[in-house]
């Protein structure tokens, strides 16, 4: 068969005249099979060395082959975010690179190989070396089985339509004698060598072809469409295939745009407004395009949505029909503008796509809609204007995405290569900051000087490749000013930026104060004297390394602020204006808001939340909540809930006061101090008072995208329990103390999870250790198996009461961590709520605790989607008795993981479950009515 092939193959290469192209060529000669979702390709690849070496081997990018199976890196990439589709998905639904044969000019086969751990880089050998300035031709042949949309949106979907980019095998970039060996990470980086393409695609004749390529011909009949396209020096292109297409073409003499970009409620003529008004801004303020064609399609946007706008219903969308069209279409025609026309590594130079874009965008906003506020009409209700929220403008809230992320201690260079960015720093954080950055510039240089240097760079990018450092020596060359900092400290690390002021002065003529920079960070920060809200003066201060005292005039101003239109990407805002005439400590007067909002730099700001909750013995708790904690962290934190029982008719509640101390250079990045308490009921009619002092250290990898989580915890918690007949009380288990010590090393993805805790704890009337692993693997063919082992000891004890001994079914939870609704209940419902913890077993056995040392191992694995079966084994040890052995197992229906589960008893040391009177009463319940659990299901993907 394999002979065959290599000799049809040889066939087809003679039928393939030499070509004298300049530059990298690849012609291609294509059929779609449609019904098996397949293409069959025949390609020819002039390569010319470029660079100043000889050249032994040449690299090429297979990216369709990145589907191919779970091993490869955009498989774990998938697993390391928590897309768990595919890796569950079947085997038809993957795609890959088949057959594939490649010759030299010369009808020799080439040794070719996969590299290692890259399976979608292509290594070729050449028989010999290539010398720079000369060219080989080589010819492929081979098969692409298309992978299915729902894994990055590009592939083939059950509409009988393909999208399709980066799916033919392209020579990788060559920059400086060296191939970029990028493989396929689902981060719209490919670093393809740009060619002239030419291709010819046969499909079948009930399908249409979209494309930005030039079409040259097309031949048509009732069973075939044969088209032949042409493209100029292209790093990429797209095919859309479709039964009917979805495609508008709108023309004018900057550009062809073929949109597919949906919006039901703008018609045509709005939407032609939109796009002349956008593509001709994009040429005056960046440049001319080299290419005739562009296409701006739903999924480029689905794929880099404009974050916020995209999560909100139509029908309470605060913003016209006509802007929301606009904003989505400037954000993806930029992005695919960008990347058709600079010649950039992609992924090492990302922050220039990026940079551009966002920065674009903000120009935009500001020539044309210069009132917008981000969150649009709503803005113009009176029963909202107290909120900072809707009082910001719409170009503000860049830095509130930037600033989430800086303020929770994990914000990234922009600078750093784009594969090893957090997702929500690659998505949003970053790229917004980025744009940000480049308007700091622009507003600290002025005279356009960075939007000339941006059209200088776009030209360059049209003669040849290009990279960050040619970006620099453009601006550096275009600037008056030092502008070192801005690479050094703005791009390429990620110092905070936060100045103050310090020894406050003022007469009735001057003031004098003193700018102290607080993080060491010497930038440029612009001076403000404001009266009225109105700007009398600006500033800039450079080379405020340290404490700079500075005096002015007061010129009728009734403010002095630091960066009062946020134009430095500072870390702290509230911490930068004076009052010449406020009383309060801070300048700062409080404001309480209702519901949430962002951070008010000019108020101490007061949270009011209405509050509602349940347990058993305080039945619903209606309360009120008022705490500090804004979108964005803040140093000290206090949360205060009172509630009301209605079921006691009693005040409860819950406290608790947080400090923060970030380390930004250090793997120990977090320290929080905390002090906590709560009373509640934990029995009818019978409170309990819970205080609890604590320290935690947070540790976490160089690598942030490592999913490791690591921490210690420190902390003493102290209970008063009121007496009740329905508990027995002792003198050790109404009033205690205990200091507990902790540790655990967890790394979770969606193949793997491995878990280590450790827990000490030290008492009066006992001392205890105990240590807890886990394991989770999904296999290739899509078991999935979770095991837990947990081992605990008593060091001493001195009590008789099994209130602190080791539970091997529900824990009495004496340090009241848990969201037990019902804790003291002994039957009913409420006994029957299931917690993972200590021995962590499903049936109730005759022997539910030990008092001297446990071991149990959890093990569970599925069966059918979220239908799986357990086993629970162990031994337990209580003083006077020999150890003795317990086991469970049955069903669990993992309907929402940790947020609701049933486990379904079967067969136990207790004997055949299902065979015992009363059986709905042996079922156990995990569930729980705290929407972090759920919500933390949704944005582990994201940090």
């Amino acid at each position: 068969m394999l002979t065959l092939f290599r000799i049809t193959f040889v066939f087809l290469f003679v039928l393939f005249p030499s070509s004298l192209w300049c530059q990298h060529q690849s012609k291609l000669v294509v059929e779609l099979i449609d019904s098996k979702k397949t293409l069959t390709v025949q390609q020819e690849i002039t390569f010319y060395n470029t660079s100043t070496e000889n050249l032994g081997k040449i690299i090429l990018n297979d990216w369709n082959h990145a589907f191919s199976d779970k091993n490869t890196p955009l498989a774990k990439r998938f697993s390391d975010e928590f897309v768990r589709s595919f890796h569950l998905s079947k085997p038809h639904e993957k795609g890959s690179t088949q057959s594939l044969v490649i010759i030299d000019e010369n009808r020799a086969f080439l040794d070719w190989c996969r590299m290692d751990a890259q399976a979608d880089l292509i290594e070729v050998t050449l028989r010999q070396k290539l010398a720079p300035g000369e060219k080989i031709t080589f010819h492929l042949v081979y098969y692409l089985k298309l992978p299915k949309d729902k894994f990055i949106r590009y592939g083939y979907n059950e509409n009988g339509s393909y999208c399709l980019k980066d799916c033919f095998i392209t020579p990788a970039r060559l920059f400086d004698g060296k191939f970029t060996q990028y493989s396929q990470l689902n981060s719209d980086d490919s670093a393809n060598a740009p060619c002239s393409i030419d291709l010819t695609l046969k499909v079948p004749g009930n399908l249409a072809i979209t494309t930005d390529l030039i079409q040259q011909n097309l031949q048509a009949s009732d069973a075939f469409k044969n088209y032949h396209f042409t493209g100029n020096q292209n790093s990429q292109f797209s095919l859309y295939i479709e039964p009917t297409t979805t495609f508008e073409k709108y023309k004018n003499d900057v550009i062809e745009v073929n949109t597919n970009l949906r919006d039901s409620r703008v018609d045509a003529y709005q939407k032609a407004i939109a796009i002349d008004k956008i593509t001709r801004f994009v040429q005056q303020n960046i440049g001319n395009a080299s290419k005739s064609k562009i296409v701006i399609s739903q999924i480029d946007y689905e794929r880099n949505p404009f974050y916020g706008l995209n999560q909100l219903p139509a029908f309470i969308s605060p913003f016209p029909d006509s802007f929301l069209y606009e904003i989505k279409f400037l954000k993806t025609y930029l992005h695919q503008f960008l990347k058709q026309e600079l010649q950039l590594d992609p992924r090492k130079d990302n922050w220039i796509y990026d940079a551009l874009q966002v920065y674009t965008m903000m120009n935009y906003i500001d020539e044309y809609y210069p009132e917008m506020k981000m969150m649009g009409n709503l803005s113009k209700l009176k029963l909202v204007k107290g909120f900072n929220l809707m009082q910001i403008d719409f170009n503000e809230q860049y830095s509130y995405f930037y600033m989430l992320m800086a303020r929770k201690n994990l914000d990234q260079p922009i600078g750093d290569p784009k594969n090893t960015l957090l997702k929500f720093n690659e998505q949003i954080a970053g790229k917004y900051r980025a744009g940000l950055s480049l308007k700091y510039l622009d507003n600290y240089l002025e005279n356009d000087i960075v939007q000339n240097s941006i059209k200088s760079f776009f030209q360059l990018n049209q003669r040849q490749l290009t990279d960050r450092t040619d970006f620099e020596t453009i601006l550096k060359e275009n600037s008056p000013k030092k502008i070192d900092w801005f690479f050094s400290t703005i791009i390429n690390s990620r110092k905070i930026i936060d100045y103050t002021f310090k020894d406050f002065k003022k007469t009735k003529d001057s003031v004098t104060f003193v700018v102290h920079n607080k993080t060491g960070v010497s930038v440029p920060i612009p001076l403000y004297g404001i009266q009225k809200k109105q700007v009398v003066f600006k500033k800039w201060l450079d080379n405020i390394e340290t404490d700079t005292t500075i005096t002015l005039s007061r010129n009728q101003v009734d403010r002095i602020v630091l960066n009062y239109q946020n134009e430095v990407p500072e870390y702290n805002l509230r911490n930068n204006w004076k009052s010449l005439k406020g009383f309060f400590p801070n300048n700062r007067p409080f404001k309480f808001n209702f519901l949430k909002d962002i951070e008010d730099p000019y108020h101490n700001q007061v949270l009011y939340v209405p509050t509602l909750e349940y347990n058993l013995y305080n039945g619903l708790m209606p309360g009120m909540r008022f705490h500090n904690k804004t979108f964005l962290d803040k140093p000290i934190l206090f949360d205060v809930n009172p509630a009301y029982s209605f079921l006691t008719q009693n005040m409860i509640g819950n406290f608790s006061v947080i400090v923060n101390d970030y380390k930004r250079n250090s793997r120990l990045f977090h320290v929080r101090y905390s002090f906590s308490g709560q009373f509640f009921d934990y029995a009818p009619n019978a409170g309990y008072m819970k205080l609890n002092p604590m320290i935690q250290f947070r540790i976490r990898e160089n690598d942030y995208r490592d999913n490791r989580k690591e921490a210690f915890i420190v902390r003493q918690v102290i209970v008063h329990r009121e007496q009740t007949p329905y508990v027995e009380l002792t003198e050790e288990n109404s009033n205690y103390s205990v200091f507990n010590l902790k540790y655990f090393n967890i790394k979770t993805e969606v193949q793997n999870h491995y878990g280590l805790k450790t827990d000490l704890q030290i008492a009066n009337s006992f001392g205890k250790v105990a240590i807890e692993l886990e394991y989770r693997n999904l296999f290739e063919n899509n078991r999935l198996l979770q095991l837990r082992l947990f081992a605990g000891s008593f060091l001493y004890r001195k009590t008789n009461s099994n209130f602190f001994s080791f539970a091997l079914d529900r824990p009495t939870d004496y340090l009241f961590d848990y969201p037990l609704y019902g804790r003291s209940e002994k039957t009913g419902f409420f006994s029957q709520q299931y917690i993972i913890a200590e021995g962590a077993f499903k049936s109730k056995l005759a022997t539910p605790f030990a008092n001297q040392w446990m071991t149990t191992l959890n093990a569970n694995m599925n069966v059918w989607n979220w239908i799986e079966v357990y086993g629970d084994l162990g031994w337990i040890k209580n003083e006077g008795t020999q150890p003795q052995f317990v086991y469970d197992s049955g069903i669990r229906l993992n309907l929402v993981t940790d947020y609701f589960e049933l486990y379904l008893p079967v067969q136990s040391s207790n004997g055949w479950e299902i065979s015992k009177p009363a059986y709905p009463e042996r079922i156990r319940v995990m569930f729980t009515f705290t929407p972090e659990i759920l919500v933390g299901l949704f944005t582990r993907k994201w940090f």
